[in-house]
């Protein structure tokens, strides 16, 4: 199954994280399908980055994302778009 997922990157208590696609089995900082965004927490406010199109195509494949993933997807409106073109 193929996840939506935050990889870590980044030194020591300066976090930086990657959106990828991926499948579910793979470790949090594995292998992936391909990147679709990236999140930086410590900007203020802090930096969420998306290629829509990228993001769509994953979830119409059936992805699912992560709490985190999807809460980030929500705030950047992507959730509706999608549910708007499944209609």
């Amino acid at each position: 199954m193929v996840k939506l997922r935050s990889q870590r990157f980044g030194s020591k208590k300066a976090p930086f994280y990657r959106i990828v696609a991926t499948d579910s089995r793979n470790p949090r900082d594995g292998r992936f399908i391909e990147i679709v965004g990236t999140y930086n927490p410590l900007t203020n406010p802090a930096t969420v980055k998306f290629d829509e199109e990228k993001v769509v195509k994953w979830l119409q494949a059936g992805a699912k994302p992560t709490d985190t993933v999807n809460s980030l997807l929500v705030k950047e409106g992507l959730i509706a778009k999608f549910k708007a073109s499944q209609k």
